[in-house]
């Protein structure tokens, strides 16, 4: 015999909140996006750029600083890097994996500068800084900075800077593709009869 507490599920009104579909609804349009890497990381350096900004005596604003305040940024940015960097008067200069230990300063790598500034640019024009034109972290002084700082690295640990080649795709690279999604293709065809 069945009781009568059996009960037969119904539909909740779609305001309900325990609604799952409408719930999950909510649930995605009220919780903002996790940031990506990019984003996150970007976000970072210029709080780290406005804080150092503060830090100046007297404290600067947003508005006052320009590309030699980029410049001073980056070589204070060197007391936290983990290259080593041989001066000339070392004797492990232009040795790319040096047999001891030496006193050379460690420095930010070249690399980490370079798409530092690229992150910190997009910073800039995202929080109001005008047109890319005046731009500080796009200014040419900051580009022959950077090239320096790449040439020098290069030359201290005997490690040449070598502009990687973007592959072209070939004709042959095509034929490849093709021919893979017609292998699979069939594969699929074989596999599912």
């Amino acid at each position: 015999m069945m009781s009568s507490e059996h009960h037969t599920p119904t539909k909740d009104p779609p305001d309900h909140p325990s609604s799952s579909s409408n719930h999950h609804k909510q649930l995605l349009t009220s919780q903002p996006q996790p940031l990506s890497r990019y984003e996150s990381q970007k976000r970072r350096d210029w709080n780290t750029f406005i804080q150092y900004l503060k830090s100046q005596n007297p404290p600067l604003m947003m508005s006052q600083f320009d590309y030699t305040h980029v410049l001073s940024f980056l070589r204070y940015l060197d007391q936290f890097g983990k290259t080593k960097v041989h001066h000339q008067a070392c004797v492990f200069f232009g040795q790319p994996d040096p047999p001891g230990p030496c006193t050379c300063p460690l420095k930010q790598a070249w690399g980490s500068l370079d798409a530092l500034i690229g992150r910190l640019r997009a910073a800039y024009e995202e929080h109001g800084g005008g047109s890319p034109d005046t731009n500080p972290f796009a200014n040419g002084s900051i580009r022959v900075h950077l090239r320096e700082v790449r040439e020098s690295q290069a030359k201290a640990r005997g490690i040449p800077y070598r502009k990687k080649k973007r592959r072209r795709k070939t004709t042959n690279d095509a034929v490849a593709v093709k021919k893979d999604v017609a292998n699979s293709s069939s594969t699929h065809n074989q596999s599912s009869t």
